[in-house]
């Protein structure tokens, strides 16, 4: 059985979301289709408005309506501080969980060489006038505990180091509430060697 063009077009764009195959696309496709149609037009209003008035704040490199985001508007916040994050949902996440209260600077990924992924990719020259502007005294590296991240994070201590700027690196290894027994080897690797004294 053939799909009609608008369906077809429809399944097509939702395979762009990361995780949604063309099962799942198909699956959203149906249920909007089938049993919200109201939620099928907010959803195409929100996401067309949404591409169209969202871009990046000039400073920090977070998803913003505005020149600058209200974070690095906001006159409350800790301007010596300066966590730097792969992603702007890094950003939601630290917000949501902790009470950080300094500013941010969002990377838009990690150092990936086999990817064509180098340092301006990452915006390291933006990162690099942020930091000349000398408020900044700890930059907070908070990348993923992957390889990459890793590699990330060395770069970006270097480029602290340079401005004679502290460098700390958020913390990762034992979950809490978590059995050593049941912690895979590299985790509790990490937990081991970034002990810290009590």
């Amino acid at each position: 059985m053939s799909y009609s063009p608008l369906l077809v077009r429809l399944i097509d764009a939702l395979c762009c979301m990361p995780g949604v195959g063309r099962k799942s696309a198909q699956r959203i496709a149906f249920h909007l289709l089938e049993r919200n149609r109201d939620g099928a037009n907010l959803l195409a209003t929100a996401l067309a408005e949404a591409a169209a008035g969202i871009g990046h704040c000039q400073r920090c490199r977070m998803f913003s309506e505005t020149e600058l985001c209200s974070i690095c508007s906001a006159g409350s916040r800790d301007r010596s501080l300066l966590c730097v994050v792969e992603s702007p949902a890094d950003v939601m996440a630290i917000e949501d969980a902790t009470g950080y209260r300094g500013l941010y600077f969002v990377l838009m990924g990690h150092l990936s060489p086999l990817d064509g992924i180098g340092p301006e990719e990452l915006g390291a020259s933006a990162l690099e006038k942020l930091l000349g502007e000398n408020e900044t005294k700890e930059m907070i590296i908070a990348t993923n505990p992957t390889v990459e991240g890793d590699a990330t994070s060395h770069f970006l201590a270097g480029l602290a180091a340079q401005r004679g700027i502290q460098a700390s690196r958020i913390a990762h290894g034992v979950p809490l509430g978590g059995e050593l027994e049941y912690v895979d080897g590299g985790t509790l690797s990490h937990a081991f060697f970034g002990r810290r004294a009590l």
